[in-house]
């Protein structure tokens, strides 16, 4: 009887390379190892077939096959027993095992050079455990639940929703969420991303890096964060297998003497070392409202169960994202006056020189880049009118009618927007503030007299 292949999820992760052995219609025999063995259902699994190599002709021949997966936390050694069905080369199976691959293919700068031909379905016909694999060890030592019993995906779900219904701004919504993960689930390395731009993504809110790289970019289609975007899709890379792979190709085609094509190696997100990542779109009515990155070093961070599960909450996010939009427009248009304020007192110290670019709306302070795109002209504005006028209050609805600024229409991002701004300036210019004085209003502080200058 072949038992329920989901209780063996961890084996399919990749953590360890799986065997595969094959056999030619003459009989000679195939051992290698394979790139992805996909967990189908409890009976089948699919191979991905990237090349038209040795094992995908003998099982064009020869429709039997053995594959070897191992646990990567307990070490025991499966054996399946498989009989090729079929080669699908499109369909939501094929789709989900190309984008895993397209997206190492395209965090290393190998987009082209290797890519899913077919996702190979095999029948599991036969199952064992290989015995006496690994030497016994000591007893297990019992373990003791915390008092209150163990935090269910239940108690999980209402905890993360309860934190995401709090929430009265976007600022306090990202902080939850973020907290959230943390607690929860004790995913210590996150990040949201926003769109921003000509179909790039900007960091807006992240833990765990220390410096907590907001203002980052990622353009769409560019590693993992990117195809998510592209693709609005959840895609989940376990096992510093993969990230070695791709590694592995890379080398290999640049020392062939072919690595004058290649597009530059992109970058991971935030742990040089991250050794699993999984990224989940924020999407409301298939409008991309941003990413949500999440990082590990440990392979086994991210199990199968977590992505259902937080695709649920990612549904959730972008749904608050999208009602404290609304209500902020709401407000708007119950209150159209501008408020205005005095010029706060400022110390005597030297000028802070800062710079705008037209070029690339670019503001540099001194000779450090600050913020960029619709923030940094959103800062030019608020800066001239403070040095100009002495204004200190605004209001985001004023910004949303300055034709200036060039913001979209409809759904223009701009709390998004005014957090990367006061995030930026909290890590690079401390000495310029914008601070949420009430829904769609906030101040400026300055504590230095400003001195504005402006390049093409």
């Amino acid at each position: 009887m072949i038992p329920r292949l989901s209780r063996y999820a961890r084996c399919f992760q990749g953590v360890i390379p799986s065997g595969i052995a094959t056999c030619a219609r003459d009989g000679t025999p195939n051992v290698t190892y394979i790139s992805q063995v996909y967990f189908v259902d409890d009976r089948h699994v699919a191979l991905s077939c990237q090349f038209f190599n040795k094992t995908r002709k003998n099982l064009e021949e020869n429709p039997h096959a053995q594959i070897e997966l191992w646990d990567p936390l307990t070490f025991e050694c499966f054996r399946l027993r498989v009989r090729f069905l079929r080669a699908e080369t499109s369909g939501p199976l094929f789709e989900a095992m190309a984008l895993r691959i397209e997206t190492i293919a395209s965090q290393f700068g190998l987009t082209g050079v290797f890519k899913l031909i077919s996702a190979d379905v095999c029948e599991v016909t036969q199952f064992e455990e290989v015995e006496d694999f690994i030497a016994a060890g000591p007893p297990a030592v019992a373990t003791i639940e915390p008092e209150g019993g163990p935090l269910t995906e239940i108690r999980a779900l209402q905890t993360l929703s309860a934190r995401i219904s709090r929430a009265s701004s976007l600022d306090e919504l990202l902080t939850a969420t973020l907290d959230a993960f943390q607690d929860v689930f004790g995913f210590g390395h996150a990040m949201v991303l926003v769109p921003e731009g000509e179909r790039r993504l900007v960091t807006i809110a992240s833990r765990g890096y220390g410096e907590s790289g907001v203002g980052a970019e990622v353009a769409f289609g560019e590693g993992l964060i990117g195809l998510v975007a592209a693709e609005q899709r959840l895609v989940r890379v376990g096992g510093a297998r993969d990230l070695t792979y791709g590694r592995a190709v890379r080398a290999s085609v640049v020392a062939s003497g072919g690595g004058g094509g290649l597009r530059p190696e992109i970058p991971l997100p935030g742990l040089h070392d991250a050794a699993a990542q999984l990224a989940l779109p924020l999407v409301a009515q298939d409008r991309l409202l941003g990413v949500i990155a999440l990082e590990s070093r440990n392979a086994l961070a991210f199990d199968e169960w977590h992505e259902a599960f937080l695709q649920v909450i990612a549904t959730q996010v972008a749904m608050a994202i999208d009602r404290l939009v609304d209500e902020e427009l709401d407000d708007e248009e119950e209150d159209l006056e501008a408020a205005t304020g005095e010029l706060p007192a400022v110390a005597a110290p030297a000028p802070l020189k800062l710079t705008f670019y037209k070029s690339d709306d670019c503001v540099f302070v001194g000779d450090e880049y600050l913020v960029r795109n619709i923030p940094g002209k959103i800062l030019w504005k608020l800066l001239r009118a403070y040095v100009g006028e002495g204004r200190t209050s605004f209001t985001n609805r004023e910004l949303r009618l300055d034709p200036w600024l060039g913001l979209p229409e409809l759904r223009d991002n701009l709390e998004s927007r005014l957090i990367l701004l006061r995030r930026r300036l909290e890590e690079k210019c401390p000495q310029i503030r914008t601070v949420p004085a009430g829904r769609g209003r906030f101040t400026l502080e300055v504590d230095r007299p400003l001195e504005l200058a402006e390049r093409d």
